[in-house]
């Protein structure tokens, strides 16, 4: 009997490797690069991206601004904190839609990840998606 515990308990283990693996890959980006899910605005090619270090400091690249910052992360937990940002002579279009940015990630409390997705997620706004670049 006992046998036959450790025999259906390895091969649970076996079949679920896969999940547990994915489960740990599926982590927060550190070290990493990523776009915003978002067409680029009209008359631009730029897309905004930010560059996260291996301890949550982040360079930010808007659609015409640019600055850095901070991710604290704790689980499924996360505060964004913004540091100065510089504006490149921005159209007003581009200006608004870089302040309302901006705003939603001020109001992030969590993060989840699917994949190359990470999603930021705050009561006041849908979520933020963006793609973890893999080049």
């Amino acid at each position: 009997m006992r046998k036959a515990g450790l025999a259906l308990g390895m091969i649970a283990a076996i079949m679920l490797a896969p999940i547990f693996q994915a489960v740990a890959n599926d982590g927060f980006p550190f070290g990493a690069e990523m776009t915003l899910d978002a067409p680029p605005m009209r008359g631009s090619k730029r897309i905004p991206n930010l560059e996260i270090g291996d301890k949550g400091e982040i360079v930010l690249q808007l659609w015409c601004k640019s600055g850095k910052g901070q991710f604290s992360v704790a689980g499924a937990s996360v505060i964004f904190l913004p540091g100065d940002f510089s504006d490149s002579g921005c159209t007003p279009e581009r200006a608004e839609a870089d302040d309302a940015l901006l705003a939603a990630m001020l109001n992030v409390l969590e993060w989840k990840r699917q994949g190359n997705t990470v999603s930021f997620i705050s009561p006041q706004t849908k979520p933020l998606r963006f793609r973890v670049n893999t080049n």
